[in-house]
């Protein structure tokens, strides 16, 4: 292994056709830990899988494709894990929506690569026959599931728009992850964890829509 290889990292002694692309991928994961979605080139991710220059122009066409692949992977992913966690508001809605926050914070400390490439890269995912994203579009539905849950307490006539709030909720989610979950909280000197930083947000938005009761707002403070 050369010395310049991201920690971690061990190189496959062979490969065989069938795991080419994945070795490729797992490859480019390691490499934008390391350098960023715009740090590397295809033929260094080909030297980091220990295959020739040309092998990876068997699965992508460029760096981009490379990165589009790591972005649709990431969020099929992240889609199961979001899911999983909302279990379909059980017990309550809102305990199942402080394990959501907790599952996207996870996601993004967890796989720091796909999450860059998948919300910061400027890369669009696309399926083989470039249509969106099946599981972006998941990952948003469960967002939005979970809005509609919250706000089946509220009378119809003070619901806010689903798609907003949701859009406000992975907003919130967003910048806290990218703030906080992915970085070294010591360094920022910043006396919460990201995911008390998060729950306390959430609190404090959903007592402003009327969804929690005064009482709820407590743990905010």
């Amino acid at each position: 292994m050369g010395s310049s290889d991201p920690p971690g990292w061990r190189r496959p002694r062979s490969y065989h056709h069938g795991n080419l692309k994945e070795v490729l991928l797992e490859a480019a994961r390691k490499l934008i830990e390391q350098y960023g979605p715009a740090g590397f080139s295809l033929t260094e991710a080909a030297r980091l899988a220990g295959v020739s220059p040309a092998a990876p122009y068997r699965h992508f066409r460029d760096r981009d494709a490379l990165l589009a692949e790591v972005a649709k992977g990431g969020f099929e992913r992240f889609a199961a894990r979001l899911d999983k966690a909302w279990n379909n508001g059980v017990p309550t809605p809102l305990s199942a929506f402080d394990n959501l926050g907790k599952a996207y914070l996870s996601f993004a400390r967890e796989e720091p690569a796909s999450y860059a490439v998948m919300f910061e890269a400027g890369v669009a995912p696309a399926s083989a026959e470039g249509e969106a994203l099946p599981a972006a579009e998941r990952s948003f539905d469960v967002l939005q599931r979970a809005a509609a849950a919250l706000c089946r307490s509220l009378p119809e006539t003070e619901r806010p728009p689903l798609k907003l709030m949701s859009l406000h909720i992975w907003a919130i989610s967003h910048g806290v992850a990218t703030l906080f979950a992915q970085g070294d909280l010591q360094a920022r000197k910043v006396p919460m964890s990201p995911e008390e930083i998060l729950e306390s947000a959430m609190l404090i938005y959903l007592k402003g829509l009327g969804i929690l009761p005064g009482a709820k707002s407590d743990g905010a403070r």
